[in-house]
């Protein structure tokens, strides 16, 4: 099979921050990746800011040390890579002031053609680049701007930053980006739900027994120990990534494949959760590893031997309404752990009766599984007979449903999210994006769980780095009569 590739329109997109981090990782690479695959326009323009000076040449020699580093399998010494860096170019622009903005206005080519302003800056400067490009006339009806986590560090910082962007955007010019809902398979579990008569009529706490949602990470904070401190385990990662897989898990099928109908679905999952309860919490620092001037405990990454913030964190959710009573939602998400691995474990309730001798009640189960990453794919595990003579023995063996073989070779090196979202930016479809009263109703639900226990003075349980989180966390399932899935970054296969 061959995957189709549909230009877009011819734009120009300005990255703010284009010399930053995100930039040279993800957008830049990404947008590389598209230019490859024939996806992007031959007079589309791509227009680095920042407050370094210096001239296109340079930024395109940044630019081309970025590709080679982080684009993958594709060629950069054929000749690709220059027809790519020939539509860049570099504007020194000064967030805060004045200087450049009128460069940048020159740049651009005012004629008609999508515009686009990437806000791949701190938060903070959000304001002031929204309030200049309206200064100085380069805020039209039809231009779009992207906007990075973290999107306030609360809700009443959330209500700012929307306020801020509402009095330069119409709330169909802003895409507030979550890079996980770009990746390939948390789409396809929109298709596998959706498309598929098999799965929707159980998708319901009469045949599912609860949900497991696991991204751990092998590395810890890293230089991002100031900034990480400030937030945690939960800010970074619950609020935002987390809840935006448990909605498209939870959420009722939509009227139609629209932006605001599905948003507007997603809403009304994040309304419909319960408080959660301080004893369905727990909360992790790590501990040194083997080589403790390699990987230091958090408390020294960070540079405070008192912090309080987490770096794992695990939760028993509950959702009130009619589909999911009774079934919980677990989730969990913690630095240093075992393995990198992004999973969505779907358990299904086990069979009310059992025919077959010797085979214990509650054993055999169904587990829908979706890997998000490293290796993105889904299996589901089915009971079989075991191979051979000698009884009905039965086991449980995973169906792989990643279709590898039927699709063709280009879906092992699926397209990066920020590919995928930083097209569909261009194309002016909102769908994978959060709207504004969705982040203001995630943090109103996750506020008061950060103000219960800095109330309580509760202080995070230590884990060993390597591990799987704090004992308290397989409590926390043991409780239930359950245990955590393994961590673990390979896919299981028949």
């Amino acid at each position: 099979m061959v995957s189709r590739v549909i230009p877009v329109d011819t734009f120009d997109l300005v990255i703010f921050g284009g010399t930053g981090d995100l930039a040279r990782r993800k957008i830049l690479p990404g947008l590389f990746r598209r230019f490859c695959a024939g996806q992007i326009p031959s007079d589309a323009r791509i227009i680095g800011a920042a407050r370094g000076e210096m001239d296109n040449d340079a930024y395109r020699e940044i630019v081309a040390e970025a590709v080679r580093e982080f684009s993958g399998s594709h060629h950069c010494e054929d000749g690709t890579l220059e027809g790519f860096l020939e539509k860049l170019s570099y504007a020194h622009v000064d967030a805060r002031g004045e200087d450049g903005w009128e460069t940048l206005k020159q740049l651009m080519s005012r004629d008609g053609r999508i515009e686009a302003f990437y806000f791949s800056v701190a938060p903070g400067l959000f304001g002031d680049i929204a309030k200049r490009l309206h200064a100085h006339g380069m805020v039209s009806p039809t231009c779009r701007v992207v906007v990075e986590k973290p999107f306030g560090r609360d809700l009443q910082s959330a209500r700012e930053l929307n306020q801020t962007l509402a009095q330069h955007f119409d709330e169909s010019q802003i895409y507030r980006i979550d890079h996980y809902l770009g990746k390939e398979t948390v789409q396809n579990l929109m298709a596998v739900r959706f498309g598929n008569v098999l799965f929707e009529p159980l998708w319901n706490s009469q045949y599912i027994d609860h949900i497991q949602i696991t991204v751990a990470e092998t590395v810890g904070v890293g230089g991002r120990g100031e900034y990480y401190d400030r937030s945690g385990a939960m800010r970074d990662m619950v609020q935002n990534h987390l809840m935006q897989l448990l909605c498209l898990i939870a959420m009722e099928p939509p009227a139609k494949f629209d932006p605001d109908a599905v948003r507007d679905e997603k809403l009304k999952v994040i309304r419909a959760l319960e408080p959660v309860m301080p004893h369905h919490v727990v909360r992790g620092q790590y501990m040194a590893g083997e080589d403790e001037d390699a990987h230091p405990d958090y408390r020294t990454a960070v540079g405070d031997p008192r912090s309080k913030t987490e770096s794992f964190i695990a939760m028993k959710v509950n959702l009130a309404n009619w589909r999911w009573a009774g079934t919980p939602f677990y989730l969990r998400t913690g630095k240093r752990m075992s393995a990198r691995s992004s999973e969505i474990a779907v358990v299904f309730k086990p069979l009310p009766h059992t025919i077959f001798e010797d085979v214990e009640h509650g054993t055999n189960r169904n587990v829908l599984a979706i890997q998000l990453q490293p290796n993105e794919g889904i299996t589901m595990d089915v009971t079989i007979k075991e191979p051979g003579p000698g009884g009905m023995r039965l086991i449980d063996v995973p169906l792989d449903m990643t279709f590898a073989e039927a699709l063709g070779p280009e879906v092992e090196d699926p397209p990066d999210a920020y590919e995928r979202l930083i097209m569909d930016v261009i194309r002016g479809n909102q769908t994978l994006f959060m709207r504004g009263d969705e982040v203001e109703a995630a943090w109103a639900w996750t506020d008061p769980i950060i103000a219960g226990w800095e109330a309580r003075g509760d202080v995070p349980k230590p884990y060993e780095s390597g591990g799987s989180g704090p004992v308290e966390a397989d409590q926390l399932m043991a409780r239930d009569g359950l245990i955590w899935r393994e961590i673990t970054q390979k896919r299981r296969r028949m």
